[in-house]
Formats: structure tokens, C-alpha cells, sequence
């Protein structure tokens, strides 16, 4: 599948910023929930190695799975959760450790995804998706975790043309987005324009001078991954759906959360 050569590449960027990095840069706290770059890495490779369970080992992707969700039910967050689920599965792994442990897994769940049926569906924290879709979701999690990590050391990420996989995502949940709100999604679709990092075009939706978002596919894609405040972007909406929809886009599973406010998330400088 090119969607798992996809999420290779993204993981390859991402690991290729931190390089050598040591344990203190790792700690660094990133502007996401305080999360440290070290919480980041943790939290995208527990679930690189979930999402190469349900592929290969369904009933050791349930088990994960209940060891997670019975973290949740005590009252742990997400944080917390992968460190207790990394002491009792991993050797209790931190910092370069960790880091090393994610860029030798990563590779071994592209490689099994590229050979698998992309229709072929598995299980997940929510309904069942196809393998396409899953290893798709892997690089929108990637890319937008990674998004605090290139933020916070300063550094511009060179974007590919790989990056339409999360623009369609965030086109496709639209009415995801105003469902887990309780709302109804409003009629019709905004029309979205979007220019690739290789400077092609790309359309969605039936075209509407009237209802329409349209600029950069790099912003976009930050807006729906909600790494950015659509106020942080140069993004033109037309219309009131569109205004809304851009306020409140969210094209990642889980219960509706709420974008980072205007001047919050953005590439530290000094």
C-alpha cells in the first residue's frame, strides 16, 4: 500500500529532527498539554504497536486494549497510561530508550501493512477499519504528535505530497466532527481548495463561490488535526458552514475536543 510507505516516510521525518537527542532534550515540554517530546514518542509507540496487534495478534490487541481502558477507568490519562502499560510490557523504557524502541518498531508496522490487503478490516478503540484506513490514521497521529515536537525546537517540517492522506481524512470527517457535538452537520459540504506542498491543487466537494474553504494544505491539515487555531493560518473560509466547521474540526476519534486557542500552538522562536 502507498498509504503504508506513507506513514514510513512521516515516521522517517519525525525521527530524523530528533536525531541523536539525549535524555534532556527529550524532556523537553511541548506546547501540547504539557506533554513532554519523551510523552509524545511514548504515546505514538504504544499505539504503533497496538495497531501491528490487530493486524497480527488480535486476541493480544484485545488485552492492550483492556489494560488501557482499565487505566482510563481509574482515572489516569493518556500519559500516565502508557507508562504504566510500558512498565509492565516494555521493560519500563524512558527516554533515549524509548526514542530508540520507536524508530526500530515503526519500520516493522509499514513493511506488515504495505503487504496487507488494504480492504482487509481490523479492530481498533472504535469500530473496525479497513487496513488502509488504519495505517492512514497512524500517519495523521504521527504527523500531528509530531506537529508539537518540530513547534517546540523551532523547526519548519518539510512537508510532501504524502500529506493529502490527512487533508482527505479531515474532508471526509465533516459530519464526524458536528455528530460529536451533537449537531446536526449543515447542508451543503463546503467546497475545499487546497495547494499541495509541491504546489498542485487539490479539490473537494461540489465547487460553491459562496461555501468554501481554500489555502494551504499544510494549514489545513493543521486546523483538522487541531494543532493549530484557524486564526493561526492563512486559510480563507467563505460562508458561515465553513467558519464553523474550521472552528471545531477534529478528524481524530474520541470525544470532541477543543482547538487550541488563537496565538497558543505555533514554532518557538528564541
Amino acid at each position: 500500500m502507498q498509504e503504508a510507505r506513507d506513514f514510513k516516510d512521516e515516521s522517517d521525518t519525525l525521527a530524523a529532527v530528533l536525531g541523536d537527542a539525549g535524555d534532556d532534550l527529550l524532556s523537553t515540554v511541548t506546547q501540547f498539554k504539557s506533554w513532554t517530546i519523551e510523552d509524545v514518542i511514548g504515546h505514538l509507540h504504544i499505539w504503533n504497536v497496538a495497531a501491528l496487534m490487530t493486524l497480527q495478534d488480535p486476541d493480544g490487541f484485545k488485552q492492550f486494549l483492556r489494560d488501557i481502558m482499565a487505566a482510563f477507568q481509574t482515572g489516569k490519562g493518556h500519559v500516565e497510561a502508557q507508562y504504566e502499560w510500558l512498565d509492565a510490557n516494555a521493560g519500563g523504557i524512558r527516554g533515549r530508550a524509548l526514542l530508540d524502541a520507536y524508530c526500530d518498531y515503526y519500520p516493522k508496522l509499514a513493511a506488515a501493512y504495505g503487504e496487507a490487503d488494504p480492504e482487509a478490516r481490523v479492530a481498533w478503540a472504535g469500530p473496525d477499519m479497513t487496513t488502509r484506513s488504519k495505517i492512514i490514521a497512524r500517519q495523521m497521529e504521527t504527523w500531528s504528535h509530531g506537529q508539537e515536537i518540530f513547534d517546540i525546537l523551532g523547526k519548519e517540517r518539510p512537508d510532501g505530497d504524502r500529506i493529502r492522506n490527512i487533508a482527505h481524512l479531515g474532508i471526509t470527517t465533516y459530519g464526524w466532527t458536528f455528530r460529536n457535538r451533537r449537531q446536526e452537520p449543515p447542508a451543503p459540504k463546503p467546497f475545499v481548495q487546497l495547494t499541495a506542498p509541491s504546489g498542485a491543487v487539490w479539490e473537494w466537494n461540489d465547487p460553491q463561490e459562496d461555501n468554501l474553504v481554500r489555502g494551504s494544505a499544510v494549514e489545513f491539515s493543521q486546523v483538522v488535526t487541531q494543532t493549530r487555531n484557524i486564526d493561526d493560518t492563512a486559510l480563507e473560509t467563505v460562508g458561515t458552514t465553513a467558519r464553523q466547521w474550521m472552528e471545531i474540526a477534529q478528524c481524530f476519534a474520541g470525544a470532541p475536543e477543543t482547538p487550541p486557542a488563537k496565538g497558543t500552538r505555533a514554532i518557538a522562536t528564541g
